[in-house]
């Protein structure tokens, strides 16, 4: 199950979505704009298609395929859905072609952003907001690679790679297969957990006395689950 602003998303064993709750920027997915008081099933291009993964958090929703594809629906008023409509509203979901990004294994989503985790380790972002290549990139309707280098790969440890990402409302979290976690993005209350309360625009390593396991992000705040090292 996942939550948000206003509708929840319901993921079955067999890979079907089902949804809940308002639809007014087309995030049920149920092909019209009105509320839902049951959970109903999605169609759509997800309509056969094994659903591994699903995400929502503000009113944009992504899901991932078994094969790795990606689809989305809701909200596209930050260019999250522009790959396959110039509208700011989409109903039903629908397959985005984002090839260059490979085989997809995560997306996460904010509340004006969204990001992607391939299956090499590689983050993607788009939309519009902090999204991590500095303050220069502030909307993108194409995804946007962060540089690996920033989540600790190097020639001297290629085999660094991110495993799992997170957004918050306004922020971002991504922890690597050594389990060092990294944040990005507004530091609303300071809720990036880095030491001060800045704008981050870039990923940052924050210091967790402990193997990160887990993250999860709030409007302004954020949740590690960890391995003590005590």
């Amino acid at each position: 199950v996942v939550c948000g602003q206003d509708h929840s998303l319901f993921r079955t064993e067999k890979g079907e979505i089902y949804s809940c709750g308002w639809g007014a920027d087309g995030q049920t997915g149920l092909g019209h704009y009105n509320i839902t008081s049951t959970p109903t099933k999605l169609g759509g291009d997800i309509a056969g298609v094994k659903i591994v993964q699903v995400a929502t958090y503000g009113d944009c929703c992504l899901a991932v395929s078994e094969d790795g594809n990606l689809f989305g629906w809701g909200n596209s008023e930050y260019l999250q859905l522009s790959a396959v409509t110039e509208s700011t509203q989409v109903n039903i979901p629908r397959y985005l072609p984002f090839k260059e990004m490979g085989r997809v294994k995560e997306a996460a989503c904010g509340g004006t952003n969204v990001a992607v985790l391939n299956d090499e380790g590689n983050v993607f972002v788009w939309g519009y907001g902090i999204l991590g290549k500095g303050p220069n990139l502030a909307e993108s309707k194409t995804p946007e690679m962060i540089p690996p280098t920033l989540f600790g790969s190097s020639e001297f440890n290629p085999e660094i790679k991110v495993v799992h990402i997170r957004c918050g409302l306004n922020h971002f979290a991504a922890i690597n297969n050594r389990g060092e976690l990294f944040a990005w993005g507004k530091n609303i209350r300071g809720c990036l957990g880095i030491g001060r309360i800045d704008d981050q625009y870039f990923p940052w390593r924050v210091t967790v006395p402990g193997e990160v396991v887990d993250v999860a992000c709030g409007v302004d705040h954020m949740v590690a689950l960890a391995k003590s090292v005590i």
